[in-house]
């Protein structure tokens, strides 16, 4: 009887996760730990800090998951196969739950139906009075593609010293460029067409560095911009009609779109769902798409995307390079915004603060709130926040507009 009772424990002891760390902890199993220990600290400052709570939790939370040996939560190899395409009928046929929510970040359905709900949540008000906000989320975008280019140039780097992990694909290198844009859907939706393998080290990057939006982006500002720049009053903007609110997403859709087909999905969607906000026409729908449909693919698409952050694919040297080059892209998002916002502030004869450039990075609206906080720093008076919402909203077009881009050129 003993005896059958040992064999039955020490059957479940070698079947269980714990066998997996630590019989066999110097061979890989201190990587679960690891792993455990990160999504744990995610979750840590997504429920205690704050910090980007709607996606940061499900993300850790996957990861978690993802990281507890022999649970199978995920199988990558469905989706990540010699042939180069996905294995949709393994996925149906042998794959879990987040084997089939997984498809939606594989065929590009999830971003551009959560952008669908940021467009029924964003006015475009402060854009339209002053279409100039547009050149500065344009040039908010410099940090994208200066990242792509730093990225292509370490593979020699990685070459001449014989280090694989400094060796990136341009499809690669366009992935972790699109980080600068914070704008976590949309670094999802040009990962998944790209570099697929990527996608968890750099969700996790994209979504850290939008909740550190105001550790990170004032020193950067303080840096660039003078004290009298940054206490620059700016001129009340002009009320914007009804009819303007109602042909803004339907002109954006077919000049972008037309030019640039392959940001369709995510301009498109984007444009729509404000579209169904400023007609007042259809309430019911509009509603449903920023809150009930908007929070479910909000928690498919965290869910999913942190189960793909497993040890043997995310602890490596080039994730921690990822990070370190998202947090590069994110500096030159906002040092791009600001210093041309100091170009147009002196081809204005001072009457735009320079701050508002650092808000072109489509983190809406913490940006534009950084913008405000810091203009307010040097003049109690100085309210920046409605001028800042421009360029905000204008990063949100122009990271889709560079997502095309990259996706255009690369894919």
């Amino acid at each position: 009887m003993l005896q059958a009772i040992t064999e039955i424990l020490s059957s479940i002891w070698a079947n269980s996760g714990f066998a997996a760390i630590f019989g066999n902890f110097a061979d890989g199993g201190y990587k679960y730990l690891i792993m455990i220990a990160i999504s744990c600290v995610l979750l840590y400052l997504a429920i205690v800090k704050k910090f980007e709570p709607l996606l940061l939790l499900p993300i850790a939370f996957g990861m978690l998951m993802a990281n507890l040996p022999w649970g199978n939560i995920i199988h990558m190899d469905f989706f990540i196969t010699e042939s180069g395409h996905p294995d949709y009928g393994r996925v149906l046929l042998e794959g879990g739950l987040a084997d089939i929510l997984y498809m939606g970040v594989k065929l590009g359905v999830y971003p551009p139906l959560i952008f669908l709900g940021i467009g029924t949540m964003t006015d475009f008000s402060s854009l339209i009075s002053n279409p100039k906000s547009l050149l500065l989320g344009a040039a908010a975008q410099l940090g994208i593609f200066a990242t792509y280019a730093g990225a292509m140039g370490l593979n020699e780097l990685g070459e001449a010293w014989g280090i694989d992990w400094l060796h990136f694909t341009p499809q690669e290198a366009g992935s972790i460029g699109i980080i600068g844009g914070a704008d976590g859907p949309t670094a999802i939706f040009v990962t998944s067409k790209l570099a697929p393998h990527l996608l968890g080290a750099i969700a996790v990057a994209a979504y850290s560095y939008m909740a550190l939006v105001p550790v990170i982006q004032p020193p950067i500002m303080r840096a660039l911009t003078t004290k009298k720049e940054r206490a620059i009053v700016m001129q009340q903007l002009r009320p914007v009609s009804k009819t303007e609110k109602i042909l803004f997403p339907i002109i954006v859709t077919l000049l972008v779109c037309l030019i640039l087909p392959d940001a369709t999905p995510l301009v498109g969607m984007l444009m729509l769902g404000n579209l169904m906000k400023e007609t007042g026409v259809v309430e019911r729908i509009t509603k449903t798409a920023g809150n009930e449909l908007m929070n479910i693919i909000t928690i498919f698409l965290g869910f999913s995307v942190g189960c793909t952050t497993n040890a043997d694919t995310f602890l490596n040297g080039q994730t921690l390079l990822i990070i370190c080059l998202g947090m590069i892209a994110f500096a030159f998002g906002t040092a791009g915004g600001v210093m041309f916002g100091k170009l147009m502030c002196w081809a204005t004869g001072g009457k735009i603060n320079p701050l508002i450039g650092s808000a072109g990075v489509s983190a809406v609206p913490m940006a534009a709130r950084v913008s405000q906080k810091v203009g307010q720093e040097e003049n109690p008076s100085n309210f920046l926040l409605m001028h800042a919402m421009g360029p905000n909203v204008a990063g949100v077009i122009g990271s889709a507009v560079a997502a095309g881009i990259l996706i255009n050129i690369l894919g």
